[in-house]
């Protein structure tokens, strides 16, 4: 199949939406499809087209509708198409996902936020990761906890700065924060830390060799979110073995399980600070939080997305 693969995320770009569709064409030019990234649809001839993100791809997805008026149509959701756009821009968004054969969410818990009619059309496709080629090596001085993640509102990123001010002076914690800051306010905001918060180091931007490097040798990691849509960082650290720290927003516990023993209420920094000591002094907590992701790893598999996304393609062109 010749395949059009939208997305809202130009080439340089190293957020979300860019690394799926990159791992999503790459998976499916394995399996023989023929497929075009780019950030709009201009006419192109194709047999199928996937947008992702509903509100940021619907004037593509308008476009190709128009010109298509039959071709097979697959809308990825984004994690703000439903906890923002629904609310605020929700004819756009909906007439997206309306106009959409099939859509693709990123974990279990998107269906009840759905209208009841599109609940049929929505597939989970669990986005996958690559273990580590070497072994982890932890510091043995300190106790090290990443956050993986771009400065902006919806990652709430400053959540492990602040619980890590609350720890007593004895706690060997140390944060070290890898991603972009999506304005100036932000970057800002993340140096003041660094002035006032010794146990705080924000990196910057970050390439995907050095977020690995970096799941080598921490501790745990911690996904602070007030909202997600399944967030890829997620099953990168299952994978790569690292213990995972998260807020309880429905986009992680669509992920990890409900049962999963790694939550804090989320934009809680006392309860996050007495989770994170806890890592750190008990290492059969850190232990449990390990054993649980090893036992979810094998949904992050590639193969496991690779036929995920096969089989919808083939649904939404099969004759009839």
């Amino acid at each position: 199949m010749k395949i059009s693969l939208i997305t809202p995320a130009g080439k340089q770009s190293k957020n979300g939406n860019r690394t799926t569709a990159l791992r999503w064409a790459r998976l499916l030019r394995q399996s023989g499809h023929l497929v075009r990234i780019s950030t709009d649809y201009e006419g192109e001839a194709t047999d199928v087209m996937i947008a992702l993100h509903a509100r940021h791809s619907g004037a593509a997805v308008r476009r190709y509708r128009e010109q298509m008026t039959q071709g097979p149509l697959v809308v990825g959701l984004g994690g703000t198409d439903v906890n923002t756009f629904l609310q605020t821009e929700r004819a756009l968004t909906l007439g997206s996902m309306d106009m959409a054969d099939a859509l693709i969410c990123l974990h279990d818990l998107i269906g009840p936020e759905l209208p009841a009619p599109l609940r049929p059309k929505l597939h989970v496709v669990r986005q996958s990761a690559q273990p580590l080629t070497q072994p982890r090596q932890p510091s043995k001085r300190h106790f090290d906890i990443c956050v993986i993640g771009h400065l902006r509102a919806e990652k709430d990123p400053f959540r492990t700065a602040l619980a890590a001010r609350l720890l007593p002076p004895t706690s060997r914690l140390r944060v070290h924060h890898l991603g972009g800051a999506h304005s100036m306010d932000f970057a800002d905001q993340a140096q003041a830390e660094m002035a006032r918060n010794p146990r705080y180091s924000w990196r910057g931007a970050v390439s995907g060799g050095q977020v690995r490097r970096e799941f080598g040798k921490t501790h745990a990691m911690v996904i602070s979110s007030v909202q997600e849509g399944g967030a890829n960082v997620v099953s990168e650290a299952i994978v790569a073995g690292v213990p995972v720290i998260a807020s309880d927003i429905a986009g992680n516990i669509g992920l990890l399980g409900p049962d999963y023993p790694g939550y804090y209420p989320v934009g809680d920094e006392v309860a996050l600070a007495e989770v994170l000591l806890r890592a750190e002094m008990e290492p059969g907590f850190l232990k449990s939080l390990a054993h649980h992701g090893g036992k979810l790893a094998p949904l992050f598999q590639p193969a496991h997305e690779q036929a995920a996304l096969v089989n919808i393609i083939a649904a939404v062109t099969r004759p009839g």
